[in-house]
Order: C-alpha cells, then sequence, then structure tokens
C-alpha cells in the first residue's frame, strides 16, 4: 500500500524545482523581472534571448507549482576582466551577456531574482548551488559577479560614504546586509568594492561588493579551456536568386516556389532563403490598372496563403525557410497598417515574422509602408538567426543588436532596382559580417515583367558572406552568384569558426568593445 492512500505507484510532483531555462520560458523571465524590479527596469525579451542563446547551459529558472518564480543568469568571463574593477553593463555586454567567452575560465553570475511573494522558501539559494553545480561540472575557477549592498543607502552618512567601509563591517560581523551577509554565508569572499557598478540601484549608492567563490575542486593556478557550448558541426545554406516571371494563379506561384525549396533540400540544405518582396510576381495574376497604394493593397489578400504555403513545405520537406517579405496588413491600435514582413517557417512547423524596421523613402512615400518595431532573434535547430530586410542591412545598431541575442547567421533578403543600390545593401552586409563575427546570407530578386503595373527593374548578385579573417573563405566571400541570372549558391558554415574567430582571431572585433566608452540601448517594447 502507500502512503497517504493515492494509490499504489503514484507521486506527487515536487512543487519546487530548478531547472535550465528555454525559450518557452522567457515571456515569464521578463514578467518576473518586472515584478521585481519595475516595468522600466525589468528585462526585455531580447535581452533575457540574448542571455539564454549565448549560454544555454548558464541559465536556470526555479518553478513553484508550475509558476516561474525564480531566474539566475551567468557566462563565462576571463579571468583578467573579471578580476579588474568594471561596471554592470559594461561586463555583461548591455545586459545580453554578450560576452560570453566559450574559452573563460570564470563564471560570471549577471542576475539572480526572486519573486517578492516567494522569498521565504530559500530560492535564491537553490540557484546559488545550481550555480556552483554549474562551475564544477565545468571545471571553471569559480564563480565572480558584483554584489547589491541594500543596506548602505540608508547608512551612508554613518559611513561618511564610505562604501568600502560599510562592506568592511558586514564582512567582520559587526553590521549586517541582507544581501552580503547572504553572500558571505554562502562562501563567497570579498575582494573589493566596485563603484557605480549599478547607477540605477539607489539602496547600493551604484556600489557592489566585487565578489568571488573559487571552486574547491580546481588548482587555483592551473588554467582551465572548457568546450564550448553545443553547436551544429556545420549549417548548410541556400540563397535563391529569383527570376521573376508572369503567373496565372497563385498556385503556380507556389509551384515555382517549392521547385527552390525541394532543390534545397535535395541538397541536404539546413536553410532555404528567398528575396524581399518576390510575391510581387503575384500582381502578373490580375494586372490591374491599380494605383501603387492599392496594388500592395491587393497583395496582402494572399498573406494566409502565402503563410500557409511556407508553413506547410517546410514541414514537408524538412528545411527551414527564410520567405523574403511580402507586404501584409496590420492593426495598430485603431489604425491599419502595411508592413514588409519577413515570414520565417522552421521545420518544426513553427511560423514567425520579422517586421522590416526601416521602409526605404520610396516604400513611405508610393506605398505607404510603416516601419515595425521589434527586432528579436529567432531559435532554431540550428542555433539563434536574425533577419535583416534590405535597408535594415544599412543600420548597424540592428545587426549588433541580433549578434547580442546570440545569432550566428543574419540573413538578408533585398530588393534592389540598381546595381548602386545593390551595392549599398551587399557593402554593408559585409561591413555587419566583420564587425559581428558573423554570416550573412543575401538574397535578391532578378529579371523584369514589362506590362505588370507597379512592378520595377531588378538587380541582383546574392551572395554568402563572412567575416575576413583566416578561417573563412577567401575575400570573405562563401558563395557568390553571376548577376541578375536565375541562380541557387550554397556554402557550408560552421559556426565553429566564428567561435573560434571571436575567442582568438586576428582580430576580436565583439570582444575588444569598449563597453566602458559606449553601449547599445533598444526602447523597450511591447509583444
Amino acid at each position: 500500500m502507500s502512503a497517504g492512500g493515492n494509490g499504489a505507484g503514484t507521486r506527487e510532483k515536487a512543487r519546487l524545482a530548478v531547472r535550465s531555462a528555454g525559450v518557452a520560458d522567457i515571456p515569464a523571465i521578463v514578467a518576473l523581472t518586472e515584478r521585481v524590479y519595475g516595468v522600466d527596469h525589468g528585462y526585455t525579451v531580447e535581452m533575457v534571448t540574448g542571455q539564454i542563446a549565448q549560454f544555454p547551459q548558464g541559465t536556470f529558472v526555479a518553478l513553484y507549482e508550475g509558476e516561474v518564480v525564480g531566474y539566475c543568469a551567468t557566462f563565462r568571463i576571463d579571468e583578467a576582466s573579471a578580476m579588474a574593477p568594471h561596471r554592470w553593463m559594461q561586463i555583461t555586454g548591455g545586459g545580453y551577456g554578450a560576452r560570453h567567452l566559450t574559452t573563460g575560465d570564470w563564471l560570471y553570475g549577471m542576475e539572480v531574482c526572486v519573486d517578492p511573494r516567494w522569498r521565504g522558501l530559500r530560492i535564491g539559494r537553490r540557484l546559488y548551488e545550481q550555480r556552483k553545480r554549474l562551475c564544477q561540472e565545468l571545471g571553471l575557477k569559480g564563480i565572480v559577479f558584483g554584489g547589491r549592498l541594500p543596506g548602505f543607502g540608508r547608512r551612508a552618512r554613518r559611513y561618511a560614504d564610505d562604501a568600502a567601509a560599510y562592506v568592511e563591517d558586514v564582512r567582520a560581523g559587526r553590521a549586517r546586509d541582507r544581501a552580503l551577509s547572504f553572500q558571505l554565508r554562502n562562501g563567497f569572499e570579498v575582494i573589493g568594492v566596485l563603484p557605480n557598478y549599478l547607477p540605477s540601484d539607489q539602496e547600493s549608492r551604484g556600489y557592489a561588493a566585487h565578489l568571488v567563490w573559487r571552486n574547491p575542486k580546481i588548482d587555483p593556478h592551473a588554467h582551465t579551456r572548457g568546450t564550448a557550448r553545443p553547436l551544429p558541426e556545420s549549417v548548410r545554406v541556400a540563397t535563391v536568386q529569383y527570376q521573376q516571371r508572369r503567373v496565372a494563379s497563385f498556385e503556380e506561384f507556389a509551384t515555382q516556389v517549392e521547385y527552390f525549396v525541394d532543390i534545397a533540400a535535395d541538397y541536404r540544405a539546413d536553410f532555404v532563403v528567398f528575396p524581399e518582396l518576390f510575391t510581387l510576381q503575384l500582381l502578373s495574376v490580375e494586372n490591374a490598372p491599380l494605383s501603387p497604394v492599392d496594388s500592395l493593397l491587393a497583395l496582402t489578400g494572399y498573406t494566409e496563403r502565402f503563410a500557409a504555403l511556407l508553413s506547410e513545405l517546410a514541414v514537408r520537406h524538412n528545411i527551414n525557410i527564410i520567405g523574403g517579405s511580402h507586404p501584409t496588413r496590420i492593426t495598430v491600435g485603431e489604425d491599419v497598417q502595411v508592413r514588409n514582413i519577413c515570414y520565417v517557417a522552421l521545420r518544426d512547423g513553427s511560423l514567425h515574422t520579422r517586421d522590416k524596421l526601416h521602409p526605404t523613402p520610396n516604400e513611405r512615400t508610393w506605398w505607404g509602408i510603416g516601419g515595425g518595431s521589434t527586432a528579436r532573434a529567432i531559435m532554431t535547430d540550428c542555433g539563434p538567426i536574425g533577419v535583416m530586410i534590405c535597408y535594415d542591412s544599412e543600420f548597424p545598431e540592428l545587426g549588433r543588436h541580433l549578434v547580442d541575442q546570440g545569432a550566428m547567421i543574419l540573413f538578408v533578403p533585398f530588393c534592389t532596382d540598381t546595381r548602386e543600390g545593390y551595392l549599398r545593401v551587399r557593402y554593408c552586409s559585409q561591413a555587419r559580417a566583420v564587425e559581428n563575427q558573423c554570416y550573412v546570407v543575401l538574397s535578391g530578386n532578378v529579371g523584369n515583367l514589362p506590362g505588370v503595373n507597379n512592378f520595377d527593374i531588378q538587380y541582383a548578385q546574392s551572395c554568402i558572406l563572412t567575416p575576413c579573417d583566416f578561417p573563412f573563405a577567401r575575400d570573405g566571400v562563401a558563395a557568390d552568384t553571376t548577376p541578375n541570372v536565375e541562380q541557387v549558391a550554397f556554402a557550408d558554415l560552421r559556426l565553429s569558426d566564428l567561435t573560434v574567430a571571436r575567442n582568438d582571431g586576428t582580430v576580436q572585433n565583439l570582444n575588444d568593445r569598449r563597453h566602458d566608452l559606449y553601449t547599445l540601448s533598444w526602447a523597450k517594447q511591447r509583444g
């Protein structure tokens, strides 16, 4: 018989558990940080995405009765950076965990927060123990971070604003601080005080205690080089240089799209990429003499069928599809807008949309297209990816924002009419590959449709670009196409080469950013 009369062999699930954080937890984590820090100071979806993507082993959630009530985020870092004076924004890469080094020999604790409603359950202690276990599993030297001093603010006058004196009194047991005293009881030692660590922390007057926990299983003088985060050995990408031709129906258009998806899948590609606005081909179905705005509105009528087509093809052909872009009518408040939206269909059956953020002057003037307001990386079975639609590639902030979220491949569907316009996109995309040490994949339209209203001339030379360093292709080009000819280009992209370049390359653009001088801050967006 089972105790409690619950029936033989039955067991109640644990009410409180700690596990690794995943993509599905991101909305709950964001909501938790808003409860803890306030709406204006909680993490954004993009920041948590970056924390998880950069170092998935190092993020944890605590769940009570299935609800996320605690969160812990860490990343690996080199000893010199960890032990030097620093600020939170600087050391964490703006809160994205973007300074994660796969070869770092210290674990940096960038965040532990617990829902105020459940602080009596020792959730914080459980999260700290999880950190220690991770540190020992990876064979790292220890854990380092800046610890808050919430008791200092109200006692600052007593200590003549000397935070070091306050920390020494807490360390010696002559004073008590609810955060620092907890850290000391958990085996952390103070190695200094960090001024201006987090200026917004008024309780601590911006100060933090510089704390370390040393892994007892490691020789403190040994140099540890852990393994990199799990990545596919190679990702095969196919970019379609798409020939515009007349079609008599949506079904004929769908047949052409499936042809290229099938080709890419036959060559075992992980991604196939189509150009921006390649659905303009559908204007030839009716070819009514409409104004530019009315033509665009007519295209929005195909949105549901187009999205369903991509989803069905992605699953059937077992491939991830970057579906160029398509004009889509959306409701913003009480207004109806048309956005230029990229549809990304993953082979697991999920469908994601990414708005073009920067409509060109012509898109705004002639077509009335509005710009989106969010830029989030997309988690795929080949790691996080980002999308920059054509003109978006000419704004370096966007590429950096996506890479901070963990993206290692950026996809650029484009639609340009002249060689000059094309080269703007290509040169800027090459710059994004160099400055972010990532791959950038371009896909454009070719061909013209004489007699079709509101369809201009096309110029494209689709390509797959790399950083410029020894592990990569000559000239930073993994694959290229012949200009203005329908073609599919393939390249195998080794994500591990990016890791090597970022941590041990001739130049290390991501690691060498001056976080002490500048930071990239995106406005917090909902939805």
